[in-house]
């Protein structure tokens, strides 16, 4: 199915598409809070699809939606139209929305991030945000829980993008900060793609090892945080943090080969991730340990950032 069917589909059909491990994990939520899970995960999709130019007119309806979360909801685009209650219901954070949506606008430009400090700032808009509001949804307002889903927002994203390399450049987006891999444009890794024996492919892949050997410290704390949250909660955000950690191995495994395309999990990964996180449970039994303040340091003054 084309994505930009995506804002006329059901909640669930849209987690089915899109977001095959989060809906591999959702069955674990239960009825209501796997219901509102997606929801949540449909109304950020179709944002997404908006600002990837796969819904006519996304861009400045994106604007069109900024503008009436900053003015009361005084907006006649649909979709707000429609998730106006789902947000004050669930008395999810506009300005947290907000963020979102300028990530998302971002990357309407030729994007090339210059380093770790944007990068991780990037991360935080596109992805940390979905994890705080996921938070709201599934009923957990405690601060530390929120630290720890920014932490795992930005470890996922951060695989994401290791995935996502090549694909990324075709688009004109460089995510690989030019600190660590120089100042290479979009279209020249497209063209370094084609010599995957070349010192430059090389180069490009250390920046995949960067990208994960950073996600792995964000992963730590984003799934140690997991035991904020209700049982059953903890068991899904858990069980979809591991399989999508799962891609990032994969890459590893592969030795980084970013210049083959998208990494996948299976559905043995799947089961086996699932197995990995259940046991990770156990550590609702024990003291956590408290968050570690400097994972942050480049997020001063975002949106529930302290």
């Amino acid at each position: 199915m084309n994505k930009i069917d995506s804002e006329n589909l059901t909640p669930t059909k849209a987690l089915a598409i899109y977001g095959k491990s989060f809906n591999w994990a959702k069955r674990f939520l239960g009825k209501e809070m796997g219901t509102n899970a997606a929801i949540l995960y449909r109304f950020c999709r179709v944002l997404d699809d908006m600002a990837d130019g796969d819904i006519i007119n996304g861009p400045e309806r994106l604007h069109k939606i900024r503008d009436g979360l900053l003015n009361d909801y005084l907006t006649n685009d649909p979709l707000l139209s429609d998730f106006e209650f789902f947000i004050t219901s669930k008395k999810l954070p506009k300005l947290v929305i907000i963020s979102l949506i300028d990530g998302l606008l971002g990357d309407q430009n030729n994007v090339l991030i210059e380093n770790e400090k944007e990068l991780l700032r990037y991360c935080y808009r596109v992805a940390s945000t979905v994890g705080i509001l996921m938070c709201k949804v599934l009923n957990c307002e405690k601060s530390s829980a929120i630290n720890h889903a920014i932490d795992l927002g930005i470890a996922m994203q951060l695989t994401n993008i290791a995935r996502d390399i090549l694909e990324d450049a075709e688009m004109g987006r460089r995510y690989l900060p030019k600190s660590w891999v120089g100042d290479v444009s979009p279209k020249k890794i497209v063209e370094i793609s084609k010599s995957p024996n070349s010192q430059e492919a090389k180069n490009i892949s250390m920046g995949s090892q960067k990208l994960l050997k950073l996600a792995e410290k964000y992963y730590s704390s984003g799934l140690a945080g997991c035991s904020y949250l209700p049982l059953r909660a903890h068991a899904s955000i858990a069980i979809a943090a591991v399989v999508y950690r799962q891609i990032g191995i994969k890459i590893k495994f592969k030795k980084y080969s970013w210049f083959n395309g998208r990494e996948f999990t299976s559905i043995n990964e799947k089961l086996y991730c699932s197995l990995v996180a259940i046991l990770l449970l156990r550590r609702r039994f024990f003291r956590l340990a408290p968050h570690k303040k400097n994972l942050h340091y480049a997020l001063k003054g975002l949106p529930y950032v302290k």
